[in-house]
């Protein structure tokens, strides 16, 4: 399948997918940073050395910056990102350069986050190198940083010049990881798009085992569904939540879990998406056939053990307190978006649920 280009008129950029899209970065930076002399390459260091080298030879006519990055939650922090501008400050960068990320959704964040505050906003290219990264956290211009209090709750909204998803990076990853990004892909078909969810229904082995028709397919429409609410809502303000479907449990289990590698963000969100529907299903938002046809996917495709601990009282009790600091809180209650239908959720603060009736409805959510 031929290199795909979605561009977002309104963001000004566009979204490349496809096999060794990086061919493109040189002549795109001539193109969207003409003046250009410095570039910061910030890099997981998981990136193979291969691809690495690949980067400096394209880019041999710049002044070159390779810093390196370990991936995980606990350096998604304000002291990495004072590191990261000590350095660029020292090396006197100027906001004609250029700081390009390369590396899965917590490298973008954080170099993103980097990028909008170093001078007030230098040019940035979001290269993602993980399938989460490429179908979610590259696209919208959300970055940050996590706290003790929770997970991002200290970033900004900055768009990069351009995505590049080279889908030819994802080629190496471990089946947990193309399945926390499966988890975004799902979601963002149960949100918006019910013959996508039908596709998905036929397709999902294969992307799971990296065909790339389906899996540059799968990318470029998760892209489209994510950037339509993202262009509604730049700013989180309303219909940008229901992005979130699934993430207010998610992210209880990510901080109750320490950010704890056993369970992947993907794996968190895929427990969510099922306990947010069964909330829908006993506030009589949608029908228990709703829930069933979202359970048949995860059933056919070995997906059913991210839910098993979540069926449980006690688990679901053990999530409430984490509950609290969610994001799209904004008052004492806890906002959830909640389902309607396949393709269709509850408009966001629509379904406010307070601690005291969620603790009430646990044993409920736990039954079906």
């Amino acid at each position: 399948m031929k290199n795909q280009e979605i561009k977002f008129k309104r963001e000004g950029y566009s979204v490349i997918i496809g096999e060794n899209v990086i061919n493109t970065l040189p002549k795109k930076i001539k193109i969207l940073c003409p003046k250009t002399k410095k570039i910061a390459l910030i890099i997981d260091k998981k990136i193979p050395k291969k691809f690495k080298e690949n980067l400096k030879k394209k880019l041999k006519g710049y002044n070159l910056l390779f810093l390196s990055f370990t991936a995980n939650e606990k350096n998604k922090s304000i002291t990495t990102i004072n590191y990261y501008l000590k350095i660029l400050l020292s090396k006197n960068f100027n906001r004609t350069d250029l700081i390009i990320s390369i590396g899965g959704g917590i490298t973008g964040d954080v170099v993103g986050f980097v990028a909008s505050i170093f001078k007030r906003g230098i040019n940035f290219i979001n290269i993602p190198s993980t399938l989460l990264a490429q179908v979610d956290s590259a696209i919208g211009g959300k970055t940050g940083v996590n706290t003790s209090y929770g997970k991002n709750l200290i970033g900004s909204f900055y768009q990069p010049k351009l995505v590049l998803s080279d889908t030819s990076l994802i080629n190496s990853l471990p089946k947990k990881e193309m399945i926390c990004g499966y988890a975004e892909i799902l979601k963002h078909s149960i949100i918006k798009d019910k013959k996508f969810f039908i596709w998905l229904k036929k397709n999902t082995q294969s992307i799971l085992a990296k065909k790339s028709k389906q899996l540059i397919y799968a990318i470029k429409r998760s892209c489209e569904i994510k950037m339509f609410f993202v262009e509604k809502d730049v700013n989180e303000k309303n219909m940008r939540m229901v992005l979130n479907f699934g993430h207010t449990f998610a992210h209880a289990i990510e901080v109750k879990n320490n950010y704890s590698k056993k369970i992947t963000h993907g794996e968190a969100v895929l427990s969510g998406m099922i306990l947010a529907t069964r909330l829908s299903v006993i506030r009589k938002i949608c029908s228990l056939n709703v829930l069933k046809q979202i359970l048949n996917i995860y059933l056919q495709n070995n997906l059913a053990y991210t839910i098993k601990k979540y069926s449980r009282q006690v688990e679901i009790d053990k999530l409430i307190p984490y509950l609290k600091n969610d994001k799209k809180n904004n008052d004492d209650k806890i906002n959830f978006i909640l389902l309607k239908n396949i393709g269709k959720t509850a408009l966001p603060n629509k379904s406010k649920i307070s601690v005291k009736s969620l603790k009430k409805l646990s044993k409920i959510i736990s039954q079906y």
